[in-house]
């Protein structure tokens, strides 16, 4: 069995991206997928920071970031987010020159975790490059019930987010992380989006999810899927 998903999207060969499986030992990522340095991982907090990593030393005995996306473009260095329901977003400048991955749950999202993310890529060399995206696998409507407060958080940025939220029969809702992501990105002018088709909570399979291992089948915990993204070297 695979232990990954590729994207499909329309990057230079150079660019390079995963996803893993919840067969995936992520102790042991690098050597699987031979990556060429060991991931930068983030402490994720929900929040809307970016950690441009070419301006870190990865020291050994280094704390980890407190962020929920990261960038680069440096060849080599790999770009890190673990999900287990909430979206990761790649975004990938369409010339190759720099890559950024963004932990993009329902608080980061409303909050502007992608927008933050694509500021600090055009602030560099993918100023003058238009960037491409790619939406990871993450908890699908069908799956993701919330109350009125999610809602509010998004309607209070833009009136759009209205479609993503549909009315169950519990007096709740529906929200479609994917289309709340489209719609984030397509306002930042970033129209060239492949992905969000994939369910976690519904493909026990391959994917783990926080919201049907823990909070309803009661699993203690449950692992994470983590989603990379790096610039090959020119060989």
């Amino acid at each position: 069995m695979n232990k990954c998903i590729e994207p499909a999207w329309a990057v230079p060969a150079r660019v390079r991206a995963l996803t893993t499986l919840r067969e995936t030992d992520l102790g042991a990522i690098a050597q699987l997928f031979a990556l060429p340095q060991v991931p930068r991982w983030l402490q994720q907090v929900h929040g809307v920071d970016v950690v441009d990593l070419d301006a870190q030393v990865p020291f050994p005995d280094a704390p980890t970031p407190v962020a929920d996306a990261s960038i680069t473009r440096a060849p080599g260095v790999v770009c890190a987010i673990r999900t287990a329901d909430c979206l990761p977003v790649l975004l990938a400048a369409s010339d190759g020159s720099a890559v950024g991955a963004a932990h993009a749950g329902w608080r980061g999202l409303a909050a502007g975790v992608l927008e933050a993310t694509i500021d600090k890529l055009r602030a560099g060399s993918a100023r003058e490059s238009a960037l491409v995206a790619w939406l990871g696998p993450a908890i699908s409507a069908a799956h993701f019930e919330v109350g009125d407060e999610v809602r509010a958080a998004f309607m209070q940025h833009h009136a759009a987010a209205e479609m993503a939220f549909v009315r169950n029969p519990r007096g709740r809702w529906q929200c479609d992380l994917y289309l709340l992501a489209r719609q984030r990105l397509e306002t930042c002018g970033v129209t060239d989006i492949s992905g969000g088709g994939l369910c976690t909570y519904a493909d026990s399979a391959r994917f783990y999810s926080y919201r049907r291992d823990v909070q309803h089948d009661g699993q203690a915990t449950t692992g994470r899927m983590a989603t990379l993204i790096w610039i090959e070297s020119a060989p």
